[in-house]
Order: C-alpha cells, then structure tokens, then sequence
C-alpha cells in the first residue's frame, strides 16, 4: 500500500504514531514516538532500512534516549493499514526475531529495537541470501535422504509381495 499522510494508530498500543519523513528514501515512514517506539514499515520499505550500511539515522533521532511504554508482544495485533490481523513471523531463518506482518497489504510492524537486532544480524544481503540457500540445501537434502528410505522400504516390500505371491502361486 503507498504511504499517504493518514495518521494511524500503533498495532502494539493503540497510540497515534508520528510520520517521519525520510529524505534519502522519499518516504514517510509511521513512529511510535508517544507510545512504544514501534515502527511500521508500508509495503517492501523495510527493505530500505534493513542492512547495516543504509542509512537510519532519522529513524534513531525519533527514538533514542526516550523512554517508552512496554507492550505485549503476543497480543494480537492488526494492521493500522488495511486492518486485517497481523501474523507473527521471524526476520530470517535463525528464528531469533520475530515481527509482525500484514499478509493483505504487506505491511510490517517492528517493536522497539527490533530494526537493531535485525540489522545486526548480516552484514550484507548477500550474507542473508547465503544462510537461506544454505537452510534450503539442507532441508532438500534431508528431504531427499528421506525419499531414499522411504524408495528403499518399498523395493523391500515389493520383493517380499513377490515371494509370497510365487509361494502362493506354487501352491
């Protein structure tokens, strides 16, 4: 969904978040800077923000050194975009963090220091396409060792039938 200069309410704790404009970026992106520093990201604008070299110095000017209101992290949350319930979902395949993501409109939602961690998690994209391919290698092998067993449990069942069948053909 484009952004537009709609105010819209905080997914974690229902408060009005602040729209900061990015100029580097030439976006609004939606702060929780009177509630719980959440961030919501529109529709593939995380991806601006997400590695340790693109720049988010006006995101942390509107959320360092404040002190913010603690939320729950399991409550339901719905998307301020399109209200549709978010899902939970973790940033990359190690399962360490998990956001809040709108499946309708695409939307994401980050509670505080969340863009932090998963900044720090790669030093570069191409760091995070190779932890996946690798977890996909891994998963197909297993995957493929497990249609072998299954292959093999199956030729020694049709050679059993077999016999039995020439035992009872012999009869």
């Amino acid at each position: 969904m484009a952004d537009t200069l709609q105010k819209i309410k905080c997914p974690a704790c229902g408060r009005e978040m602040e729209k900061v404009f990015i100029p580097s970026e030439g976006i609004n992106l939606d702060i929780c800077t009177q509630g719980c520093g959440g961030i919501f990201f529109d529709n593939r604008e995380l991806d601006k923000f997400d590695e340790k070299d693109e720049d988010i110095s006006k995101i942390l000017e509107q959320i360092d050194g404040k002190d913010f209101i603690k939320v729950s992290e399991d409550s339901v949350r719905i998307c301020p975009n399109c209200g549709q319930k978010m899902v939970k979902n973790y940033s990359s395949i190690h399962n360490d963090i998990e956001i809040d993501e709108c499946y309708s409109c695409g939307g994401k939602f980050l509670d505080r220091e969340e863009l932090v961690k998963i900044r720090a998690e790669y030093d570069t994209e191409e760091e995070r396409s190779e932890d996946v391919l690798r977890a996909v290698y891994k998963t197909v092998g297993q995957e493929l060792a497990e249609q072998d067993r299954q292959y093999a449990k199956i030729k020694s069942d049709r050679s059993l039938l077999r016999s039995l069948i020439r035992k009872i053909m012999v009869k």
